[in-house]
């Protein structure tokens, strides 16, 4: 198994779909992050919008870390601020998925050469914002020459923000799409490496039906879900260190290798290095503990003997 680190790099404005201004203070955090990553040997991926690819002072310590062998740069798109803009800007069409495929294209081609002029390296990889990434979007990437995309979040259910339904993708890693719905196909070759969900034991197919179940309105109406996760019996946990504790970081790790998964795919967003950005680090002190469950979770990878690599270098059953 390998770790991966897959992070949002992006401007401070969370959720501002309407600005057309971007801050873009949290960037200068990664200085200190990145000696974090070093102090493990971890290489990560930044997958980065296109208001940090045209701002000099981002690209320039970006770029920095880049030309040192110490990550690697991948697209990650927020349509409300990557050009053209010729849709309304509003929740609906802040999912890329929403928007037509002509304009989708047209905005990840724009990233994409971005960060091929201010960094003169095309990105191999691709993240879309908000998760908001389906079929057509996989066909757009593929016609934008992007090899490996990490847009799945494992098990994950975005249909009441107005995003897709990955609800029964596991945190395996294939060869997408076509023209079918997040299978293989032959058509094109780019490799999904899903963002790690799962739960607390290594039967993730019994207990995401278990939980898709509960769902239904007779079992909400008495909790049974929020009961089982409050009482450890079974909970579902994403590998992030804004949401998740370094415990359940770590028994979620323990479920994926006893599950023979190739991967763990580890991401959060470079808002959580600033407090007041995101809803995940509030507070200075949250920013200190969220640093601190970065290390002890690259402390244990190091004591178990997972190495990182960067998402270019997975590959996939199909792969050679």
């Amino acid at each position: 198994m390998k770790l991966i680190v897959t992070i949002d790099t992006e401007e401070d404005n969370w959720g501002g779909y309407d600005s057309d201004h971007f801050a873009l203070e949290n960037i200068q955090r990664i200085v200190r992050l990145q000696e974090i990553f070093d102090r493990y040997n971890i290489l990560p991926t930044y997958l980065i919008t296109y208001p940090v690819a045209t701002d000099s002072k981002s690209v320039n310590l970006l770029k920095k870390i880049h030309g040192g062998g110490k990550c690697e740069i991948g697209a990650h798109c927020h349509p409300w601020n990557t050009p053209p803009i010729k849709e309304t800007l509003n929740n609906h069409n802040s999912m890329l998925l929403n928007l037509p495929v002509n304009l989708q294209f047209e905005k990840i081609n724009t990233l994409n050469q971005t960060i091929e002029k201010n960094f003169g390296y095309f990105p191999k990889c691709f993240r879309a914002g908000r998760w908001g990434f389906n079929n057509l979007t996989a066909d757009c990437l593929a016609q934008s020459n992007i090899k490996f995309d990490t847009s799945i979040l494992a098990f994950q259910d975005w249909r009441d923000y107005e995003g897709p339904d990955y609800s029964n993708t596991s945190p395996r890693e294939f060869k997408m799409v076509g023209k079918s719905r997040f299978k293989e196909s032959h058509e094109y070759s780019i490799t999904e490496v899903p963002a790690s969900a799962g739960y607390s034991i290594s039967s993730f197919k019994f207990c995401n039906k278990m939980f898709q179940l509960l769902e239904y309105r007779i079992f909400k109406t008495f909790h049974i879900k929020g009961i089982l996760s409050r009482s450890n019996i079974v909970k579902k946990m994403w590998l992030s260190p804004e949401t998740t504790s370094i415990a359940d970081m770590i028994t979620l790790t323990n479920a994926m290798i006893s599950r023979k998964y190739r991967y763990l795919n580890l991401f959060f967003h470079t808002t959580a290095l600033k407090a007041g950005l995101s809803p995940f680090v509030k507070t200075s002190n949250d920013e200190i503990l969220f640093l601190r469950k970065l290390e002890e979770y690259f402390l244990y990878l190091r004591k178990i003997d997972i190495q990182s690599i960067t998402l270019s270098e997975a590959r996939s059953d199909g792969d050679n």
